[in-house]
């Protein structure tokens, strides 16, 4: 997916609405942070999540992050061959590193989500 059609929180997840179809993964950002991943944990499809709640984790040799839903709806596909595909994250992590698909109930929390220019700006302001 091109990063300029994306929406992005400032804790680093990527989110693509196609109706009320939504798309959710980690930036490279993130990925470039976090360095030598070594797990990824993604919730069962059928999970319902708030925008904002955790759904996840991903794991390094540095540090384990939550993964944070930016919108409200319910989990109805993971990508499961992530797990054993790490490098899939920090090669293609706005394409094949994606983590999961939801429905989205309720979109109103992807208002508050930045663009690629805010998002880079974001990350430059924070000293990162």
């Amino acid at each position: 997916m091109d990063p300029a059609t994306l929406l992005f929180s400032t804790s680093h997840e990527w989110l693509h609405l196609d109706g009320d179809q939504a798309t959710i993964g980690i930036t490279d950002f993130a990925v470039e942070h976090l360095t030598d991943l070594v797990f990824v944990d993604l919730p069962e499809p059928g999970r319902a999540l708030a925008a904002g709640e955790i759904f996840g984790e991903v794991e390094s040799v540095k540090a384990v992050s939550d993964l944070y839903a930016p919108v409200t709806g319910e989990v109805t596909e993971i990508n499961t061959a992530l797990p054993d595909d790490l490098d899939a994250l920090s090669e293609d992590p706005f394409g094949r590193g994606w983590m999961i698909r939801m429905t989205v109930s309720d979109a109103t929390a992807a208002e508050s989500l930045l663009n690629e220019i805010a998002y880079r700006t974001h990350c430059n302001a924070a000293g990162h």
